[in-house]
């Protein structure tokens, strides 16, 4: 063990100020049989969120000294199949058939997850470690795992329903936690922080939750508490979670810089496209849609509200949507009809989607996408989250409130209609000789507000693109259907054959000059343009 290390002990057992990592005996004698379930915890501290504060802006003064990985060769050996084989011990959950509490089981480390993490039990303002031993987990002979001596902590944790003793909330790796949503079914994973995510000069750094305390609360809530730490930020976390027909989460945060970020990314949320209704031609994959969400929404501060689908770019794409005071931002899955995906495996049209609604003014910013390539649906490509204005440079700090939801849809009602889906195809006219390089956009969206309204000049779509011809738009109600259907045609011809610049839309649908339809936002290469008229003949 490192000087370092010894000293970064020392500084984490006495930065919450003299005193507060006190010896209480008596309290500690009246929370061990409540909460240990067959684990000896260690020896009680005190805590608060601000002493926490406190701690991650002292540590923020500090070299930042990595979590020591003793046993790291081991770990190495401890591969996917290796870790798959090592199960918890139900009965040793912390908080185990303890009434409406929520029950904690522990991941192991591993090749994946080497750094440990410590975790405490916190009850009435006293913290108690839960210490790691093999003993809480069932490890085959043979398993490299047996050979683990001087390993201190965890990968991470996962809270249960008391009574199915399902998982419904994991925090595991890096700052990432994900929750079952509405439907039981894990997803898209949120972080603590994003730093220099697809930055040209790159890399990106990923900060990590290191020290976590868990409350329980009234009705089977639960707070986690978290400290952030990595070489260039800190930071104090506090994750009230509740379910209410999903899952809502009030975060709050504040964050340290010890050094200059490019691109810092607040409440980021992080998923998966692969591919879907638009560009369904890139994979050779016999399912219909694969992701687990469809679009990013916006609601800006002026009151406008942007669908923007996502893509698998040909290349890294950073979009950003600039606001002041945003009303919220959320990856969503807007289709929910299993035939789409036709996958019972996995069930990806019950994908909850995550929403980010700010408690208070985040002031100017902007909401920024990442999308990268990807070939298959195992890579998380798809990062969204709010990146200030100010900027973020050594020394600086953020403090920052919102609410987090895992919803089947927005938590905020719809103010006019919504885009459900968007197919492009070979543009003309059927019957007729067909234009070269010309695509037919065909969007899909819901009845709202279009009651009494009827197909005409006076009903169509506004279109504007920052490249390429728009021409034969149109609107109407699909014949037996509640739903209305958008299209036009994008003639792109114009464009070189190694220009791929992306083209840039915006559109929505309007009856005599008023909007009736929420702002949809699209990008499209002319390379994948190209690619889908090739393999449509």
């Amino acid at each position: 063990m490192s000087d370092d290390t010894l000293d970064r002990r020392a500084f984490l057992a006495s930065a919450l100020g003299a005193g507060a990592f006190c010896l209480l005996p008596e309290l500690a004698r009246a929370q061990g049989g409540a909460i240990a379930s067959g684990i000896p915890l260690g020896p009680p501290e005190s805590f608060s969120f601000e002493r926490l504060k406190e701690l991650a802006g002292n540590l923020a003064k500090e070299n930042f000294t990595p979590m020591a990985v003793p046993d790291r060769e081991i770990l190495q050996q401890i591969d996917y199949d290796a870790h798959g084989a090592i199960s918890f011990r139900k009965e040793k959950a912390l908080w185990a058939d303890q009434g409406n509490a929520q029950p904690v089981r522990f991941f192991f480390p591993g090749r994946y997850f080497p750094e440990p993490v410590h975790v405490y039990a916190l009850e009435n303002g006293t913290a108690r470690e839960v210490p790691f031993s093999r003993d809480l987990f069932d490890i085959p002979v043979g398993n490299p795992a047996n050979r683990l001596e001087k390993t201190e902590g965890f990968a991470g944790f996962a809270v249960q329903d008391p009574k199915e003793r399902l998982d419904w909330m994991a925090f595991l790796g890096a700052s990432y936690w994900r929750t079952a949503g509405y439907s039981g079914q894990f997803g898209l994973s949120v972080r603590g922080l994003a730093m220099d995510t697809a930055i040209p000069d790159g890399p990106e750094e990923f900060p990590r939750f290191t020290r976590f305390w868990l409350e329980q609360g009234e009705g089977g809530a639960l707070t986690t508490y978290a400290l952030l730490e990595s070489p260039r930020a800190t930071g104090a976390y506090r994750i009230a979670s509740r379910r209410d027909n999903g899952v809502i989460q009030d975060v709050s945060a504040e964050v340290f810089l010890r050094g200059d970020v490019e691109r810092l990314g607040l409440a980021p949320l992080t998923s998966m496209y692969w591919y879907g209704k638009p560009d369904r031609h890139i994979a050779a994959d016999w399912r219909p849609e694969v992701h687990d969400s469809d679009g990013l929404e916006i609601h800006l501060g002026n009151g406008e509200r942007i669908w923007r689908p996502l893509g698998n770019p040909p290349r890294v794409m950073a979009n950003s949507f600039g606001t002041t005071d945003p009303a919220g931002f959320g990856l969503m899955q807007r289709e929910r009809e299993f035939e789409q995906y036709q996958d019972d495996g996995v069930f990806y049209e019950r994908r909850a989607s995550a929403w980010v609604a700010p408690k208070a003014g985040w002031g100017e910013g902007a909401v920024t996408l990442i999308e990268l390539p990807t070939d298959d649906e195992i890579h998380d490509n798809i990062v969204a989250f709010w990146t200030p204005s100010e900027a973020a440079v050594a020394g600086g700090s953020f403090s920052f409130e919102y609410q987090l939801t895992w919803l089947e849809d927005c938590p905020v009602p719809p103010r006019s209609a919504r885009f459900r889906a968007v197919r492009i195809g070979r543009g003309g006219i059927p019957g007729q000789p067909r234009p070269a390089d010309t695509v037919k956009i065909v969007c899909d969206f819901e009845p709202m507000g279009m009651e009494g309204i009827e197909r005409g000049p006076e009903t169509l779509p506004v279109v504007s693109a920052s490249r390429g011809e728009i021409s034969g738009e149109a609107a109407y109600q699909v014949v037996d259907a509640e739903n209305w259907r958008a299209m036009f045609d994008l003639d792109f011809s114009a464009l070189e054959e190694g220009d791929d610049e992306p083209i840039d839309m915006r559109v929505y649908v309007a009856h005599e000059g008023e909007a009736k339809t929420e702002t949809m936002i699209m990008q499209l290469f002319p390379s994948q343009l190209r690619a889908l008229l090739a393999a449509t003949g």
